[in-house]
């Protein structure tokens, strides 16, 4: 009986440590629900607020995507958005980023109105960039899942002007 007990007790132990092993990594996820399937390696921020703060500070531009669960536009463009590398990789590196499910306070993000999804750019001198906008004149921010090469061009253009104008 005591040699069972003593083979018992390492195997406890293993069962321990490898599910406290997966409660750490786990844990270490959690955040990445903030990705909301735009991409999970990318740090994204939880709030217009931080992102503000976060692009003053790191001297990156905020990139904000306005979306809604049931609308099958923003799921179309956000397969898209997280199966490109390009964009993945410069959202990573180069930009701070926040996708959100409500209106913000600040008006100068919605210029030509409300709607979803719709994707727009702050500079870290916390100035929303108006001025880089999407292929369709009905709505400025929207882009569609073909569009990406045309955000990727939008996306160097924001990091351009960031090093143009400081």
């Amino acid at each position: 009986i005591m040699l069972h007990s003593t083979l018992a007790l390492p195997l406890l132990l293993i069962a321990v440590t490898s599910n406290l092993a997966m409660a750490i990594k786990k844990e270490k996820r959690a955040p990445q629900t903030l990705s909301r399937g735009w991409g999970d390696e990318i740090t994204w921020v939880q709030t217009y607020e931080e992102g503000l703060y976060q692009a003053k500070k790191s001297n990156k531009p905020l990139m904000v995507i306005h979306h809604l669960e049931d609308c099958q536009y923003c799921q179309a463009l956000k397969k898209a958005f997280a199966e490109n590398e390009e964009i993945q990789e410069m959202a990573q590196n180069n930009f701070i980023m926040l996708n959100i499910m409500h209106e913000t306070t600040d008006k100068n993000l919605s210029p030509d109105g409300q709607y979803v999804p719709r994707i727009m750019f702050v500079d870290p001198s916390l100035t929303v960039r108006a001025d880089i906008t999407g292929r369709y004149s009905n709505r400025l921010y929207t882009y569609e899942p073909q569009d990406m090469m045309f955000l990727i061009e939008n996306m160097k253009k924001a990091l351009r002007l960031v090093q143009t104008e400081l």
